[in-house]
């Protein structure tokens, strides 16, 4: 199939095309992702830490399949209508699994994915006990998906979690290697200070990733600071989900210690508002026509 001008792979490399470095708000499920389209941002990222929060109210330890994952990217691409970058872990196992989740992803809409080199079943990056690959094994698994791709436009980005197990050098030498295979960015988990984050820029051409994650402690990296260092973009992929979090623990709180919403009220979102980012309005046009015939 030749790639279409309209893809999402597409519409992602010209977000990154464009001057500036490109904010990649994370979004948990369909409704996050809407209201971050809504807001204005062109495009966003969906991880696997939120992933595991939302759908299971677990820690981000490799539970979720790639069946699982798709189908919760294919909702969140669905809902957002603007690109979506998203967390495909190891690639859920050995070559033929790499191949096979670049082909389940971008069936279900995603503009890219990004991919890393722990064992399976990974962890959260910011999490001890982590293992890595060996490199030829990843090398193998990134020639995969890129020969899996059937849109040239999806964009396959390596990640390294090298970092904090064998040291910067060698998350450095990994993230060349795998550079090398053709990929179009490459993210080196942990290098998230500016100054980390600009020695890893300058070492590797092409596009670079950065992260801001509050998994990972007080990270005080800011956008201006990784446009600075040479990042091509930036995601912040759990920050909404915490918000919403503290939330709806906050109503959840209220109701049950005073047996009244009151309290809390004036920051529940209106209704009318819902209603539209739901596009409860065209819901109901559209069953008017169908139902008049």
């Amino acid at each position: 199939m030749n790639p279409s001008h309209h893809s999402p792979g597409a519409e992602l490399r010209a977000r990154l095309a464009e001057p500036g470095i490109l904010v990649l708000p994370g979004v948990h499920d369909a409704l996050s992702a809407r209201i971050a389209a809504r807001v204005g941002f062109s495009a966003i990222m969906a991880g696997g830490n939120a992933a595991n929060g939302t759908l299971l109210a677990a820690p981000d330890m490799g539970q979720l399949g790639m069946r699982d994952l798709a189908d919760h990217y294919g909702r969140i691409a669905a809902a957002a209508g603007v690109p979506v970058l998203v967390d495909a872990d190891t690639g859920f196992g050995g070559v033929h699994n790499a191949s096979a989740t670049v082909r389940a992803f971008e069936r279900a809409g995603v503009a890219g994915l990004f991919m890393e080199d722990q064992v399976t079943p990974k962890r959260c990056g910011y999490l001890a006990g982590k293992a890595v690959v060996p490199v030829a094994e990843q090398l193998a698994k990134l020639r995969a998906a890129l020969d899996a791709r059937r849109d040239g436009d999806f964009l396959i980005c390596a990640r390294t979690d090298a970092l904090a197990v064998e040291g910067f050098d060698a998350a450095l030498e990994r993230a060349a290697l795998y550079k090398q295979t053709g990929v179009d960015m490459v993210f080196v988990q942990g290098a998230d200070t500016a100054e980390s984050l600009s020695r890893v820029c300058r070492a590797i051409p092409g596009h670079h990733l950065a992260n801001v994650s509050q998994a990972g402690g007080a990270t005080k990296l800011s956008v201006p600071e990784a446009q600075a260092a040479g990042a091509a973009a930036i995601m912040f992929p759990i920050a909404a989900l915490l918000a919403a979090a503290s939330a709806m623990e906050h109503v959840m709180q209220s109701l049950y210690r005073d047996h009244s919403l009151d309290a809390v009220a004036a920051s529940l979102m209106p209704m009318a508002r819902y209603n539209d980012l739901t596009d409860l309005a065209g819901a109901q046009a559209r069953e008017d026509r169908w139902t008049r015939g």
